[in-house]
């Protein structure tokens, strides 16, 4: 128990101190995941627009295969991203593996599919309420996608805070793509299972209580737009608007 106490209050003074070391793992890991998110969700939003009014053939199963993906483990996703990026692999020309945008890469492809799938269900839902009155005015697929995203703008900004939470607490991907390099790849969750092996409590403790920290904010987040959204309908929806 003392060990332990010594180590929390070590961690708590690094915390408070700004050691360098602890916070540039902290910055760096933000970095990936911030870009990963918005990768994702640069791709992933219009995409699971489109496809919440789109009908067609072999619908069903791209939507399948869509939430089978959102399932995938981490690690599976590094191993793909790995063999794409590894000398022999179809991508290894770019000399990518073991670097910033390896892990990039690989937390985009993380978190696409869960972007894509809830955007889907969000718009999906909202268009089987109204969307016959859009298409009464005349609303394109196009047209339709837009202004129903439009219109759930709130649910699709916690989707981007999910996503954005999936990808800072991953751990198996960024391992594996990014070889977790002290001063290079090496991330919050890398560093937390590498200094907890090596006994390093301190370090760990800290970086799993700002981990924490941010996941804790993003939940928190989301509960205050829940319950904004729950304040602001009304009369602004998109079918009103254009009718």
């Amino acid at each position: 128990m003392g060990a332990l106490t010594e180590s929390v209050g070590i961690a708590w003074q690094w915390l408070w101190s700004g050691d360098a070391r602890l916070w540039q793992i902290v910055g760096r890991s933000l970095a990936v995941s911030a870009s990963a998110c918005a990768l994702a969700c640069l791709i992933g939003l219009p995409l699971g627009a489109w496809l919440g009014v789109a009908r067609f053939r072999g619908r069903a199963v791209v939507v399948i295969g869509i939430n089978t993906l959102m399932a995938v483990p981490s690690v599976v996703v590094g191993l793909v991203v790995y063999l794409l990026l590894s000398r022999s692999g179809p991508l290894g020309f770019l000399g990518w593996l073991f670097s910033f945008p390896a892990m990039v890469l690989a937390q985009t492809l993380l978190v696409l599919p869960l972007v894509v799938g809830l955007a889907r269900q969000v718009v999906q839902e909202v268009e089987q309420r109204h969307g016959e009155q859009l298409r009464a005015l005349g609303a394109g697929v196009g047209t339709r996608a837009v202004w129903l995203a439009w219109d759930e703008r709130v649910a699709l900004l916690m989707v981007v805070i999910a996503a954005f939470a999936r990808a800072v607490a991953e751990v198996g991907a960024v391992m594996i793509v990014g070889g977790n390099i002290e001063g290079h790849t090496r991330v919050m969750t890398t560093a937390i299972a590498l200094e907890t092996s090596k006994g390093d409590l301190p370090l760990a403790l800290g970086l799993g209580l700002v981990l924490l920290v941010v996941v804790l904010g993003l939940h928190a987040l989301v509960a205050l737009l829940r319950q904004a959204s729950q304040r602001w309908a009304g009369p602004s929806a998109a079918w009103e608007r254009l009718a």
